[in-house]
């Protein structure tokens, strides 16, 4: 099916999605059918802007072709001919993009976990930057960030930081940042000055609902344990931490934030869904692509993609070849987009390499 033959698919399922909608109906259908037009949307506008652009050109060939016409007419229409002929391919770029298989994921809220890598007491205060990092980013997006649980070293680090995110397209912005974040500064401690380098892994999650991952109790082993570390009066005295094993994968969640045993496994079963649904999700992206090296997103925490040069001011993506002497600008949240846009340019170029 060429690009036309799409366009004209598409167009057609938008005005049938419109006659749907102006009928009554349930409100689970209207909003399924809802969201539907809402995607589609887009991609009719542009079409609608190829297939003019398309028509204009028919219009101006004409008049450059019609040697009894008007000499300043023609040069307009040679203009115009030319002009149309350079943003053509870019209306179809646009709309290859937009007809880019979605990953249904993309509109999904996230759980973020942040955990100090090699460098000791160094790695867990880059890891709690980074934290308050993606705390400022979502906040300059009106996304809800809701801490869930901090592990602190007690002097400003963390150890592990993890939070759920929700808000428009969360996860969409933020998966790609999963991966290995290495630091080059100079410690406060260091009293000769000497640049020290450590590190922090970064986990995006998309948040999975009941309706995504259907999970059989016969396949979880949960214990429950005294709570440790801040907590108040009933840290030591009940057994309200709770883990729980997903026997299949061997996957293992705790949570001991909550006073109440029943909240702390509600947040570590959510936890657990959302870990078995990115599994799942990798699987399938495996499956697709499987002799394609994913250049960006492939989560794979081994490889270093990012690293933050206090020093130098510079942040560099080595995923993307990408420099910024923009360190606070990024570290305060405001600059990072400056960053996950270019990745998700270079997410939808090489998965449009793949499918042409």
């Amino acid at each position: 099916m060429n690009l036309e033959e799409k366009l004209s698919s598409v167009t057609a399922r938008y005005e049938e999605l419109e006659a749907l909608l102006a009928e009554p109906t349930d409100g689970q259908t209207f909003s399924r059918l809802s969201k539907e037009l809402g995607e589609l949307t887009p991609i009719v506008e542009e079409a609608k802007a190829y297939s003019k652009a398309l028509k204009d050109i028919e219009e101006a060939e004409l008049l450059l072709k019609d040697s009894s016409g008007d000499e300043e007419m023609r040069n307009l229409a040679e203009e115009e001919y030319y002009r149309l002929k350079h943003l053509l391919p870019e209306l179809e770029h646009k709309i290859k993009i937009l007809l880019l298989p979605k990953d249904e994921a993309d509109t999904k809220n996230a759980i973020l976990e942040i955990r100090a890598g090699t460098g000791g007491e160094e790695a867990a205060l880059f890891a709690a930057d980074l934290f308050r990092m993606y705390e400022r980013y979502a906040a300059s997006k009106g996304w809800k960030f809701e801490i869930e649980e901090i592990s602190d070293t007690g002097i400003g680090g963390f150890k592990e930081a993890i939070a759920s995110i929700s808000g428009k397209d969360v996860f969409s912005r933020l998966k790609f940042e999963s991966g290995v974040h290495r630091v080059q500064r100079v410690p406060e401690t260091e009293a000769s000055g000497r640049i020290h380098t450590s590190a922090a892994t970064v986990a995006v999650l998309p948040e999975a609902e009941d309706v995504d991952i259907k999970i059989d109790e016969k396949d979880l082993r949960i214990d429950t344990y005294r709570a440790s570390g801040a907590g108040g009066q009933h840290v030591n005295k009940t057994d309200s931490a709770i883990r729980i094993t997903h026997i299949p994968t061997g996957c293992v969640v705790a949570c001991q934030e909550e006073r109440s045993q029943f909240k702390n496994k509600d947040k570590a079963m959510k936890r657990l869904r959302s870990m078995l649904y990115e599994m799942q999700r990798q699987e399938k992206d495996n499956e697709r692509s499987q002799n394609r090296k994913n250049q960006v997103g492939s989560g794979d925490r081994s490889e270093r993609i990012r690293t933050y040069n206090f020093p130098q001011g510079r942040v560099s993506d080595h995923r993307i070849n990408l420099t910024l002497y923009k360190l606070d600008a990024v570290m305060n949240g405001t600059a990072l987009d400056e960053i996950i846009e270019p990745l998700i340019a270079e997410d939808q170029l090489s998965r449009l390499a793949e499918i042409e």
